[in-house]
C-alpha cells in the first residue's frame, strides 16, 4: 500500500492531476471520551501522514471529521494544491505493488472478526443500506470483501492460524454458526427475528469454504433486494 499511495502521487502529478488520499474510516464515539479522543488521533495522524506524502485532498467517513482533516491540511498545505511535488524519487516496480510479504498472523480473533463484520455489513447491505458503522468504523462493500476473501482464501490453501489450528471449510462455518449466535444474544430476540441475519450467514456460508466464489457480495445479494417478495415465495 505504501508503494502504492507513493505511486499515485507521482503519477497524478505528472499529470496535473490532484493525488486524493484515503477515507478516514473512524467515526465520533459517543459517551466515551477516551475512546473518541483514541480515534481522532488516528485520524489526525493518517491526514498527516497523506499531506506529507504530497496528497492534494482527503476524505473522511464523517462529517464531524471535515474540520479535523482541513486543520490538517491547511497547516501543511496552505496552498490550492501540492502538484508541485513531483515524487521523482519515488521507483515502483511491479513486485513493489504485489508485495505480500505483510506483518501479522492468522489468528481465531481475526478469522471472527471477519466473519463478524461480513455477517453485520452483509445483514445491512439486504436491508437497503451501504455505509454501515460497525464498531465505530464506517464500513463499506469493500470492508466485507476483503474479509470474506481471507477467509476463502484461507480455507482455498489450508492455511493454520499461530496457534496451530488448520482453517477448514468445517471450521469457519463452525465460526459462522458461533458468531450468529453471539449476535443473536446482543441483539435479542424480537430484533433479530426482524433482522436479515439468516439471510445474511445463508450467503456468506457459500463464499468461506475455499469452493465457490462469487465475483461481487453486492452481486450475489442483489435479487434478495430487488424480487417482490410473493416471487421470492413461489421459487
Amino acid at each position: 500500500m505504501d508503494a502504492y499511495v507513493r505511486l499515485l502521487i507521482k503519477t497524478c502529478h505528472k499529470r496535473g492531476v490532484h493525488a486524493m488520499g484515503g477515507m478516514a474510516a473512524q467515526i465520533p464515539i459517543k459517551n466515551n471520551e477516551a475512546a473518541n479522543k483514541a480515534a481522532m488521533d488516528k485520524v489526525r495522524t493518517d491526514k498527516l501522514r497523506e499531506v506529507k506524502a504530497g496528497h492534494d485532498g482527503t476524505w473522511v467517513a464523517h462529517p464531524d471529521l471535515v474540520k479535523l482533516a482541513l486543520v490538517v491540511f491547511n497547516e501543511h498545505m496552505p496552498q490550492p494544491n501540492q502538484l508541485h511535488i513531483r515524487r521523482d524519487d519515488v521507483h515502483v516496480e511491479a513486485a513493489d505493488l504485489l508485495n505480500t510479504n505483510v506483518k501479522g498472523a492468522i489468528t481465531e480473533s481475526g478469522i471472527r472478526a471477519n466473519v463478524s463484520v461480513s455477517l453485520i455489513y452483509m445483514e445491512a447491505w439486504l436491508r437497503g443500506l451501504g455505509c454501515v458503522p460497525i464498531h465505530n468504523l464506517m464500513e463499506d462493500a469493500a470492508t466485507a470483501e476483503i474479509s470474506r476473501s481471507q477467509l476463502w482464501q484461507w480455507a482455498k490453501h489450508q492455511a493454520r492460524t499461530n496457534e496451530g489450528v488448520p482453517v477448514t471449510a468445517q471450521y469457519l462455518l463452525k465460526v459462522l454458526d458461533e458468531e450468529i449466535e453471539k449476535l443473536a444474544q446482543s441483539m435479542g430476540e424480537q430484533r433479530f427475528k426482524a433482522s436479515k441475519m439468516i439471510e445474511a450467514k445463508k450467503y456468506l456460508a457459500t463464499q468461506i469454504t475455499g469452493e465457490s466464489y462469487s465475483d461481487f457480495l453486492t452481486s450475489l445479494l442483489y435479487n434478495d433486494i430487488v424480487e417482490l417478495e410473493q416471487i421470492k415465495a413461489r421459487i
